[in-house]
């Protein structure tokens, strides 16, 4: 009975994960063309999409690395970018944080964007999940999401310019973020927190080597931490 509804929690997450294909793959496939613009090889680009694993960071890093900026802004605008994963997994301990180190680790390894998304909803409409049950439903979701990434950035370095200009695969990038980030806007200091980073992101684009981008981060987190704390004191 319990391998019976692990299994049928880990097909769940499957087929959860599966529309995201539609942007997981021309999303790879323009990583693997600007990595190959920039000069990396397909293993270079391969390696970099395993050992990062984050989309939008990789973008930020390669983009800079082509403008020649100092090594230092390259890694701590990348953290910037990613510094959003640290707040996914504070907020996915209650729920895997009792799964023994092998399996933490690889769910800290996989704790991308789309699979934090369906992961966290799934947890908060089925509370009666088992913990068995949710890393199983998390690895389902991961299956069709990060091993297509990995197979798209090869395939992006190998055809190349071969795709024509007038399929804009860049339309994948913001669409990612729109579908993950929409049905996550549940509260207040969710919206004030997105207002807020974007908010200061475009008032500070003018900084040189993309430094906006970390004060818009900054501003989301600090103007999200004080609305939830001012929703937490009206409660009270």
């Amino acid at each position: 009975m319990v391998a019976t509804s692990t299994k049928s929690s880990f097909w769940r997450g499957f087929r959860t994960g599966v529309p995201f294909l539609m942007v997981i793959i021309p999303f790879g496939l323009l990583f693997g063309i600007v990595a190959t613009d920039a000069g990396m090889s397909s293993f270079e680009a391969l390696a970099f999409s395993v050992v990062v694993i984050a989309g939008a960071a990789q973008f930020t890093a390669v983009q800079l690395l082509q403008d020649q900026v100092p090594m230092v802004v390259v890694l701590a605008s990348a953290i910037a970018v990613n510094l959003r994963m640290a707040m996914y997994s504070a907020s996915m301990t209650p729920h895997l944080g009792r799964l023994p180190l092998w399996k933490r680790a690889m769910t800290a390894y996989f704790l991308v964007d789309q699979v934090y998304a369906s992961a966290i909803l799934e947890y908060e409409e089925r509370p009666q999940l088992t913990l068995a049950e949710k890393f199983a439903f998390f690895m389902g979701v991961v299956t069709p999401i990060c091993l297509p990434w990995y197979v798209a950035t090869v395939a992006g370095t190998i055809v190349g310019n071969a795709i024509p200009p007038e399929l804009g695969l860049d339309f994948a990038v913001p669409i990612t973020f729109l579908a993950m980030i929409g049905p996550m806007l549940r509260t207040r200091a969710h919206v004030w927190a997105a207002i807020a980073a974007v908010a200061g992101a475009l008032a500070f684009v003018w900084l040189p080597f993309n430094l906006g981008l970390m004060v818009g981060a900054i501003a989301g987190m600090i103007t999200g931490a004080y609305a939830e704390t001012r929703s937490e004191e009206a409660k009270a």
